[in-house]
């Protein structure tokens, strides 16, 4: 027994070691910045600041997940705050994109503004395609809260629930204030034809050659305090990114918006700008999963295209962020 205790009180010793030696490499090897994680004002999300950084500018990475915990390390390096922000698809959070309420995001900036390594003047939301929609719908909302954008493959419009495949069959707006739908576009979901693959491209060109309903659904980007940065790739064929930002700067030249925008435009790139730069991502289709069946759609651009967009793309972030930042 005295022996068998010996060998008990051994192997914690032994399993105690081993995870303070983790974590001690871990500690020498991990060059980043951790993340706080938060659940408060009703929301989850990753917090990423340096400990010594005060009233810097802040972004919000819409979506979170490896995208935003990417973005956040990066903003964090650069004496920025970041906060990756999930909203579905997770625990805790709703399982399909419709009717998602405003006030989630609302609550989530409210607290980061709080934050001491914030500048409450100086919080940009910042997301890729539908995110893209998204951050330009907060910002126009809440302009009180929200003080620049950062659109990659950005919608002039906002769209209904049936433009994913996964959702419900019934037709619902994406996003709601006060219970009420953000205007949007009605979309009868995306059917397959004969072939495997999609051609999703054509299913929202169609749809924004309703100038009624493209009229109703229109982001108000004049609302928007702050300035507006827009990428988009011209061989995007997943939507017409491209398109889209030519609309969103007709709007706010038309209202007299009086904060820069940029609408910049790369060749030869896709849907996939928005990633790590560093890396050279050959993958040119995605999968979409309709009725049970398996469908393969396009991305756009060339491995090179994208890349060379994203460099260009994330430089213009960071001149972006420093402009604010020196006000």
């Amino acid at each position: 027994m005295k022996k068998k205790s010996i060998l008990i009180v051994g192997s914690i010793a032994l399993v105690a070691l081993l995870v303070a030696g983790y974590f001690y490499v871990d500690s020498i090897l991990f060059d980043g910045v951790k993340p706080r994680q938060v659940q408060e004002n009703g929301f989850q999300a990753s917090f990423y600041a340096k400990a010594n950084a005060q009233n810097q500018p802040a972004v919000v990475l819409l979506g979170g997940g490896e995208w935003g915990a990417y973005w956040g390390q990066e903003l964090a390096r650069a004496n920025y705050a970041g906060l990756s922000l999930p909203y579905s698809g997770q625990e805790g959070l709703p399982m399909l994109l419709e009717e998602i309420p405003l006030e989630y995001f609302q609550g989530a900036i409210e607290w980061l503004r709080e934050q001491p390594e914030v500048n409450p003047k100086q919080v940009v939301v910042m997301g890729a395609s539908r995110n893209a929609e998204l951050a330009l719908v907060l910002a126009a909302y809440f302009p009180d809260l929200v003080h620049g954008v950062i659109a990659y493959c950005p919608s002039s419009v906002s769209w209904s629930n049936t433009v994913h495949a996964f959702n419900s069959d019934s037709i619902l707006p994406t996003w709601t204030l006060d219970d009420q739908a953000v205007p949007y576009i009605p979309m009868a979901k995306l059917k397959p034809g004969a072939s495997d693959t999609l051609e999703t491209l054509s299913y929202w060109t169609r749809a924004l050659r309703d100038s009624a309903s493209v009229a109703e659904a229109a982001i108000r980007v004049e609302q928007i305090n702050g300035p507006i940065l827009l990428l988009s790739g011209r061989d995007d064929e997943v939507w017409p990114a491209a398109m889209m930002a030519d609309m969103i700067a007709a709007r706010a030249e038309r209202r007299s918006f009086t904060f820069e925008l940029e609408n910049v435009q790369y060749e030869a790139a896709g849907h996939l700008i928005s990633g790590n730069p560093n890396f050279l991502n050959t993958f040119r289709y995605g999968e979409m999963v309709i009725e049970g069946q398996p469908y393969a759609y396009g991305f756009g651009g060339t491995p090179e295209g994208d890349q060379a967009a994203q460099q260009d793309a994330t430089q213009r972030i960071f001149d972006f962020l420093a402009k604010m930042r020196d006000g």
